[in-house]
């Protein structure tokens, strides 16, 4: 028996690639990172979308030249609000803990795993500082992505993703 994805309203899961939606406030940079990482890590085995709960309107440029140093292109991404991206979902990840507050319920329903992750745009400092922040956020999303594909791999897609109680969050 399937189950239903994310952000259904009920139904049986249709074939097709796992569906990973990541999340946070603006989209301007852990979740474009993680979006093109995923679907550079994931070599076509799985769908992945991105979107914020206020999208900013822009992608960061230091998310795009970090990408660009691992040979991914995001340069052609856009800011996504969660009604531009095409649902239903097996597995929505937040990245923010704003945006685990605030993403919509229903898109929390089925699969949901938090990731709680720093927000490189909010660095002062020097610029080599600043893009040092982005180079250890990517880091961490690649490791977190390639550690999902393997989950994924040895047939854990998402079962053992659930929602954190609000008190474990910061």
């Amino acid at each position: 028996m399937s189950r239903p994805r994310a952000g259904s309203t009920g139904g049986g899961r249709e074939a097709g690639p796992f569906k990973v939606l990541f999340v946070c406030t603006g989209n301007a940079a852990r979740s474009q990172m993680a979006e093109g990482l995923a679907s550079h890590l994931g070599e076509g085995r799985i769908e992945v979308h991105s979107a914020g709960t206020f999208p900013a309107g822009m992608v960061m440029s230091h998310a795009v030249a970090v990408m660009k140093e691992r040979g991914i292109d995001i340069s052609r991404h856009y800011s996504k609000g969660l009604d531009e991206v095409p649902g239903p979902f097996d597995l929505v990840i937040t990245l923010c803990d704003s945006a685990v507050q605030e993403c919509p319920a229903v898109l929390l329903e089925a699969a949901h795993q938090h990731w709680s992750t720093p927000d490189p745009s909010f660095i002062e400092g020097r610029p080599d500082e600043v893009i040092q922040a982005f180079r250890e956020v990517r880091d961490r999303l690649e490791s977190q992505i390639a550690a999902l594909l393997d989950g994924l791999e040895n047939g854990k897609r998402g079962q053992s993703a659930g929602r954190r109680a609000p008190e474990d969050r910061e």
